[in-house]
């Protein structure tokens, strides 16, 4: 089939380049020049794929990036993967429609529109579907078919990718459901149709809002056990024991990536706006995960005060600045808010982080060595890369603040 893949980021390029191997023919949509020039010129800016595999479907000629709308003409499928943000606090589906109203000058009968950017319930067929019939004169459902498929890449993990993780496949018909699953079944192992496209859509975010609700609540956990000086971590390494009803998650300097500080609050406001209700679980795990940063900060200020030092003027060295270990996606990272914080209240903050690079308008090094941690007032460990080596922190550095538990445990080493 001939596919098009509208949006070449950590979601679109992993299924454009999936598809294109898989035997289709894909053009790559990508309003970005710059980032679309790369592509061409067979550079990967996505660590999950390599550039030498990107050049193999260059080569072939199965997958072309472009940022010519007009190379969408002709399309079989249609996947939308374009960034779904907040701005002021709200669902932004700007980039939603953008991609709906290009594609409708587009859409020929037969073909299938898939839209996997998270979203709230309804988006599909009150926002896409609207879009695609005005600017086309085509009716979804019997001109042409609609589907939702929510995405669920996870940069960084090694172990479930996209063609082994089970994709869920929605359609506004039971036509348009076996377009849609056609075209998945293709490309990865295991397709879970949904009952409607509102179910897959709710399936989404609350995926992520299982996460988002959980870490608050050991974030919270945290705290308490600070002040009652138990040590939080043994207790849940007790717990994660059980083989049932027990899930565990981890404390941390806060949330970060598009899903967890973005996607609950996507499904909140939309229960506000259209119920007049409000999704409380959501609301405070909102509020205790933004938080968090800052109440690192208090931490590490008053582990400072605790040795006769002033956060002001101190030497920090903050390891880690993306918002999970191995990458360099640093998409609403914790950790940068937390330096923002330090900063802000006057220390001197050195960042070392080898895979992000110098372009973040901070003091960012690759390489940790011994004198960076023996001149350091405090390190603050954010993200637990595998290229930071504990023990030479633990034998080097004066005082850690490690919101990752990965430094074994010492008088100068403490745990969030």
């Amino acid at each position: 089939m001939h596919i098009v893949v509208l949006g070449q980021g950590y979601v679109g390029l992993p299924l454009a380049l999936r598809a294109a191997e898989a035997g289709h023919t894909v053009v790559g949509y990508e309003p970005d020049r710059n980032r679309c020039g790369r592509l061409a010129a067979g550079s990967s800016y996505i660590e999950d794929i390599s550039s030498a595999r990107l050049e193999q479907v260059l080569k072939a000629g199965s997958y072309k990036p472009s940022s010519d709308p007009d190379d969408l003409k002709g399309f079989d499928v249609a996947v939308i993967t374009v960034p779904t943000p907040l701005t002021d606090r709200a669902p932004d589906l700007s980039c939603v429609r953008d991609a709906g109203t290009v594609l409708a000058e587009r859409l020929e009968p037969g073909a299938t529109v898939v839209l996997e950017s998270t979203t709230y319930p309804g988006t599909t067929r009150d926002v896409l579907i609207p879009l695609l019939e005005q600017g086309s004169g085509l009716k979804a459902g019997r001109d042409f078919h609609v589907g939702f498929s929510p995405e669920r890449i996870d940069p960084g993990n090694t172990t479930w990718k996209l063609e082994n993780t089970p994709k869920v496949v929605a359609g506004l018909t039971g036509a348009c459901l076996a377009r849609v699953k056609t075209f998945y079944d293709s490309v990865v192992d295991v397709t879970v149709p949904a009952s409607g496209l509102e179910e897959a859509e709710l399936a989404k975010v609350f995926e992520n809002t299982f996460r988002h609700v959980n870490i608050a609540l050991v974030n919270e956990l945290a705290k308490l056990g600070h002040l009652l000086n138990i040590d939080v971590g043994n207790a849940l390494d007790c717990a994660a024991t059980k083989p049932f009803g027990f899930m565990r998650f981890t404390p941390g300097p806060g949330v970060g990536g598009h899903c967890l500080p973005i996607d609950p609050v996507y499904l909140s406001h939309h229960v506000r706006q259209r119920l007049g209700e409000t999704f409380r679980f959501v609301e405070l795990a909102q509020e205790v995960n933004e938080r968090q940063p800052l109440y690192v900060a208090d931490r590490l200020q008053s582990a400072l005060n605790k040795r006769s030092k002033c956060l002001k003027g101190s030497r920090i060295l903050a390891l880690g600045l993306a918002y999970k270990p191995g990458t360099s996606d640093m998409r609403e990272s914790p950790a940068r808010h937390v330096i923002d914080a330090l900063t802000a209240r006057g220390a001197h903050c050195t960042v070392i982080d080898p895979h992000v690079g110098d372009d973040t308008g901070l003091r960012v090094s690759s390489r940790l060595t011994a004198d960076q941690l023996a001149d350091a007032d405090a390190v603050v460990v954010l993200t637990d890369h595998p290229e930071f080596d504990p023990q030479l922190v633990h034998a080097h550095a004066s005082y850690v603040l490690d919101t990752r538990r990965a430094i074994p445990p010492g008088d100068h080493i403490e745990h969030l």
